[in-house]
């Protein structure tokens, strides 16, 4: 068999097996609650691997790649960056959103933060939250297909159209299917198969490269100004915009429901909540550790890559065998699905669940959401055909808007109490308002900490000081 062949045999193999998932799983959804939060039963290792997979898309695997390619060492911010969301997700988001959860019944981050029914300014910001998780999960969902669409590409000379619908198609199926548990079991599959890969082709390119000297010098030569430097060249007053601006993607995790609904269906537990976090924390600082050393690895091995996105599926190709590179094309659709399933999800909660459209009974409920995931997969095949071709700058788009307009407000919720509806509306509004408007700024070192710390800043001051401070209420 050729390496095409063999490599498209393990993809095949791996699809079938979430699409099993998905027919294994649908015994389980017999209503509402099973489809969007899985009867809130999660266990630790499903519930951290599963939040893990849908934060981190294919902008980890093939956007951080690609950013530490292209920027050298200053993309080494990227990893306190991105574990430190994890962390504060983890500490400071998952216990009490869990509690509220239970304690409320909400089923989506939206009925949590809107509060009971009959509560004034309730629909407006049931209406609001709704169309910033569509807007944003729209853009966020589309970049993942055309990662999909990177990788068939790459590999087999599909072309993108091909690949987007394939990959599309699958996530779509399953989902449909299973709903929240069988996203959450694949996304806990489609984990564990990432960090592998985020192990497997690291260690790989830098045997190839020449050990950890070989790297340094290989570095030492690129030509690019500024790769051996930590602000990128720029002067410190400049590059510490830069840093600000990474670290800001930290600062967006608590406000991304498809990640945070699964402390919302975590079982009860202290022995549960300590076992989750060492397995989310721990996969994160597997993941995002080895996506920069690929990057920077592949710059030596592979200089001349017209898209630096693509260097994980260039090494994988060159540097493994057929089986272990059908491996990690699988582990990079896995990133891919494990955040589109999960998005397509909390997208059609918010239109059948929050919007109510279609009307309330348990029945209609379910079949009116797996009809909703379909028809917004195809809006997003849509969006991914016609849309931005680059993954990284796209995702951080709508996890940054999103991160403002919504983690303010959930931290508040949980460390302090319910907020009001006008300063929830107020913190909403701004946050995902100054995030858009930050994003149309011209191109400057600053513009990420004006994207994705100073929303968050701003949103955070308004829900936090219009709010009481409740002593009986922790996380």
């Amino acid at each position: 068999m050729t390496h095409e062949q063999i490599v498209l045999l393990t993809l095949v193999s791996y699809k079938l097996a979430l699409i099993w998932i998905g027919v294994a799983t649908k015994g389980r959804t017999h209503d509402g609650l099973d489809f969007f939060l899985g009867g809130r039963q999660l266990g630790p290792t499903v519930a951290a691997l599963s939040a893990a997979a849908s934060s981190s898309s294919a902008w980890t695997l093939l956007g951080v790649s690609g950013a530490a390619y292209s920027w050298g060492l200053g993309a080494l911010w990227l990893f306190p960056s991105c574990v430190g969301g994890f962390i504060i997700n983890w500490y400071l988001v998952a216990p009490g959103l869990r509690r509220l959860s239970h304690q409320t019944g909400a089923v989506t981050v939206t009925e949590l933060l809107a509060g009971p029914v009959g509560r004034a300014g309730r629909q407006t910001i049931v209406v609001l939250a709704s169309v910033i998780i569509l807007l944003s999960l729209g853009a966020y969902v589309a970049s993942q297909f055309q990662g999909a669409g990177k990788a068939f590409q790459e590999t087999f000379g599909l072309s993108m159209t091909m690949a987007i619908v394939l990959g599309a198609g699958v996530v779509m199926l399953y989902t449909m299917l299973g709903g929240f548990w069988a996203v959450s079991v694949t996304d806990t599959l489609q984990g564990g198969l990432m960090a592998l890969a985020a192990i497997l082709i690291p260690v790989a390119a830098l045997i190839e490269v020449g050990g950890p000297s070989g790297l340094v010098a290989g570095l030492q030569q690129v030509p690019v100004e500024g790769y051996m430097s930590l602000t990128r060249g720029w002067p410190w007053t400049v590059g510490i915009g830069f840093i600000l601006g990474l670290f800001g993607i930290g600062l967006g995790y608590p406000g991304q429901p498809h990640v945070v609904n699964r402390f919302m269906a975590l079982k009860l537990g202290d022995a549960t909540m300590q076992r989750a976090r060492l397995v989310g924390i721990g996969w994160a600082v597997i993941v995002y550790s080895g996506m920069i050393l690929l990057g920077l690895s592949g710059r030596v091995l592979f200089p001349t890559l017209t898209d630096p996105e693509v260097v994980m599926i260039t090494a994988a190709n060159n540097l493994l065998s057929p089986v272990a590179a059908g491996i990690v094309i699988a582990a990079v659709l896995s990133a891919i699905m494990s955040t589109a399933d999960s998005q397509l999800l909390v997208a059609s909660s918010t239109l059948t669940h929050d919007l109510g459209i279609g009307g309330k009974s348990a029945w209609g409920l379910l079949a009116r959401s797996r009809v909703v995931v379909v028809l917004l997969g195809a809006g997003a095949v849509a969006g991914a055909l016609y849309g931005s071709q680059e993954i990284f700058s796209r995702v951080l788009f709508a996890f940054a808007a999103m991160g403002a307009a919504f983690g303010p407000l959930i931290l508040v919720t949980v460390w302090r109490g319910p907020v009001g509806a006008g300063a929830t509306i107020a913190a909403m509004s701004l946050g995902f308002g100054l995030s858009i408007a930050a994003y149309y700024l011209p191109a400057h070192a600053w513009k990420g900490t004006l994207e994705r710390v100073v929303p968050v800043l701003v949103a955070l001051a308004i829900a936090w000081f219009a709010t009481a401070p409740a002593p009986a209420r922790k996380a």
